[in-house]
C-alpha cells in the first residue's frame, strides 16, 4: 500500500478540492499519512494569488525531498496551471497537472512511477469547464464545502479566470446531498466556498439559479448548526440575502465582502462592477439588521496608478466605514495580466509602507469590534486548538475566544458571556458550564 501525503496553499477552496482529491486515493487503496510521515507520493495544491505564493511551493518541494527523496511529488492548482514548465524545472518535481487534469490525477499517473521527463499534463484554460464537487473533512469542527469554480469577472490585477477557467456551479440537487453528508458527521459549521460564491448558478454554461436560491434550500437542512458564507462580490450581496440571513438560525451574521480600493478611481482601473457608494449602502444595511455583524473586507495597496491622495481615501474610507477587520493584500505583477501593462508603477517600499498602515488600521478595527461584543451572550464554537491551558473557539459573529481547556467542550456550541478583551487579542468568557451526561 503506497502512503500518499497532501499539502494545501491558498484559498478555502483549494483546501476542499484537496479533501477530495484525498477520499479518491483511499478509495484506490493509498493510504493517507502526515507530510512528516515518508510518503512514497506528495500532492501539492499550489496558489498564484501572489508571487509569494509561487516561492511557498518550491520550498514545499524542497522540505518534501527531504523528508523522503525517493517520493514521486507531483503538483496541481493554479500555479500548475499558469506556469507548467516553470513547475516542471523545479528540482525534484515528477509531475504537473493543470486545472482539466488535476481531478484525474490517479489515472493519468498510472501508479506513480518516475520516469525520466517531468509529466506535464496541462491543457488550455478553456478544457476545464466541468465542476467537480467536494468538501474538506479534516477538521471535525468545519468544513469547507465547494459549490462554485471559476469567474467571468475580468479584473485587470487577477489571473483567476486564467488558472480556473469559466464561472460554472454545483447542481443544486448535489450540493444539498453534499450538505446532509456532512450533516451526518461530526461537524457542526459548513463554510460555502467558491472563487466567485455569489455568481452561483451557471449550470451547463447557462444561468440557471442564484445563489439567494440556494441559500434558501441550505438554510432547510437539518444537522448542521451553522453556515458561514466564505467571501461575495458587494454587487452580488443583494438586500434579499442580508434580510435573509439576518433572521436565518443557521447562517451566521458574518459576511466577507471584498472591496479592493477605496478610489473609484482604482475601481475602474480594476475593472471592478461597483463603486464606493454601492459598498457603503451594503455595509449600512448589514449593520441596520444586524448591528452585531462582523464584516472582512480584501483591499489591494499599490495597484498602478495609486497616488499618496488615493491611498489616503482608501485609508480614510476604511477608518470611516463599520468594518471589522481587513485582509490587506501588497500589489504583485502577474504575468498576462493586463495590470501589469498600466503607468504608475508604486516603489516596493512605498507599498510596503502603505500595507503597514492599513495592517495597523485592522488591528484597531478588529479590537473595537471585539470591545463592542463584550457583555454580550454568544454562542461559541469551540475548536480542538489548546495552548498553555485554554481553548479557543468563534462565536458566531466570528469573534474569537478564549477559555479554560474542557475536553468536553471541544467541537460543541456553548452560550457565553464575553467578558474582555485580553492583551493577546482574545476575547475572555466567563467560566463555561460543563457538559452534563443526560439521563
Amino acid at each position: 500500500m503506497k502512503k500518499v501525503a497532501f499539502y494545501t496553499l491558498g484559498c478555502k477552496l483549494n483546501y476542499s478540492e484537496t479533501s477530495t482529491i484525498s477520499r479518491m486515493f483511499q478509495e484506490k487503496g493509498y493510504q493517507k499519512v502526515d507530510f512528516s510521515d515518508t510518503p512514497d507520493i506528495f500532492i501539492i495544491n499550489t496558489c498564484s494569488v501572489t508571487e509569494n505564493a509561487d516561492k511557498k511551493c518550491k520550498k514545499i518541494v524542497r522540505e518534501a525531498k527531504a523528508i523522503s527523496p525517493n517520493s514521486y511529488v507531483t503538483i496541481i492548482g493554479c500555479y500548475a496551471q499558469l506556469k507548467p514548465k516553470e513547475i516542471s524545472e523545479i528540482q525534484g518535481v515528477d509531475a504537473v497537472l493543470g486545472a482539466a487534469e488535476k481531478f484525474r490525477l490517479i489515472e493519468l499517473l498510472d501508479g506513480f512511477v518516475k520516469e525520466r521527463e517531468v509529466k506535464v499534463l496541462a491543457s488550455e484554460i478553456s478544457e476545464a469547464n466541468t465542476f467537480v464537487s467536494g468538501y474538506s473533512i479534516n477538521d471535525r469542527t468545519r468544513t469547507f464545502l465547494k459549490v462554485q469554480d471559476g469567474c467571468n469577472y475580468n479584473c485587470t490585477f487577477c489571473t483567476i479566470p486564467l488558472a480556473r477557467g469559466k464561472s460554472r456551479s454545483d447542481t443544486m440537487e448535489n450540493v444539498i446531498k453534499n450538505a446532509r453528508e456532512i450533516a451526518a458527521t461530526e461537524v457542526k459549521e459548513v463554510v460555502l466556498t467558491g472563487v466567485n460564491l455569489g455568481d452561483y448558478g451557471i449550470i451547463d454554461g447557462r444561468r440557471q439559479l442564484k445563489f439567494f436560491d440556494l441559500v434558501k434550500e441550505l438554510d432547510q437542512v437539518e444537522g448542521i448548526d451553522r453556515i458561514r458564507i466564505s467571501s461575495i462580490e458587494p454587487n452580488l450581496l443583494t438586500n434579499e440575502i442580508i434580510e435573509y440571513v439576518s433572521v436565518s438560525d443557521r447562517f451566521v451574521p458574518h459576511f466577507h465582502i471584498p472591496l479592493q480600493s477605496g478610489s473609484d478611481k482604482l475601481l475602474k482601473l480594476m475593472r471592478r462592477r461597483y463603486e464606493r457608494d454601492l459598498y457603503v449602502n451594503r455595509v449600512a444595511k448589514i449593520k441596520e439588521v444586524m448591528p452585531h455583524c462582523c464584516i472582512g473586507v480584501d483591499v489591494i495597496i499599490g495597484f498602478p496608478g495609486e497616488t499618496d491622495e488615493d491611498f489616503l481615501e482608501t485609508y480614510n474610507f476604511l477608518n470611516e466605514l463599520d468594518i471589522s477587520y481587513l485582509h490587506v493584500f501588497t500589489y504583485s505583477e502577474r504575468p498576462n495580466t493586463e495590470a501589469i501593462e498600466l503607468e504608475g508603477v508604486v516603489p516596493m517600499k512605498v507599498r510596503n509602507q502603505r500595507s503597514k498602515m492599513l495592517r495597523g488600521l485592522s488591528h484597531k478595527k478588529k479590537r473595537a469590534f471585539y470591545e463592542e461584543n463584550i457583555g454580550r451572550k454568544s454562542t461559541v464554537l469551540f475548536e480542538n486548538d489548546v495552548e498553555n491551558g485554554m481553548m479557543h473557539g468563534f462565536t458566531e459573529n466570528y469573534v474569537r475566544v478564549t477559555a479554560k481547556y474542557d475536553p468536553m467542550l471541544i467541537n460543541e456550541t456553548k452560550e457565553v458571556n464575553l467578558v474582555k478583551v485580553n492583551e493577546s487579542g482574545l476575547v475572555e468568557v466567563e467560566e463555561v458550564e460543563p457538559v452534563y451526561e443526560s439521563h
